[in-house]
């Protein structure tokens, strides 16, 4: 398999991961992943940081789009926050098939 196609392979697979968790999270607590945590519990906060590591690039994205359409941000700003949340969906992507291999 070529590097390009693995890079696609596991940016893919980490996209798909944090859409996966973003929605399950959304529709238990009944409001979308946020990079504040405001809960209480050590138990909450500890869940909520675990869901944030494979949802980032979901909650990075759909904030970036929410300020390029309601705050007019410059175009760079969704540019540079696509690239970051590709490089997360990259390594979350290469560590859920890490784990699929080893079992």
């Amino acid at each position: 398999m070529s590097e390009v196609i693995a890079f696609l392979f596991s940016t893919m697979t980490g996209f798909v991961a944090a859409g996966f968790i973003g929605s399950f999270y959304r529709l238990v607590t009944n409001k979308p992943p946020s990079f504040q945590l405001t809960s209480s519990s050590v138990a909450a906060q500890f869940a909520g940081v675990l869901t944030l590591v494979f949802a980032g690039p979901n909650v990075i994205l759909r904030n970036a789009l929410r300020a390029q359409v309601f705050e007019n941000r410059p175009p760079m700003w969704l540019f540079f926050s696509a690239l970051i949340a590709m490089v997360w969906s990259f390594l979350s992507g290469v560590l859920l098939l890490s784990v699929i291999i080893a079992v």
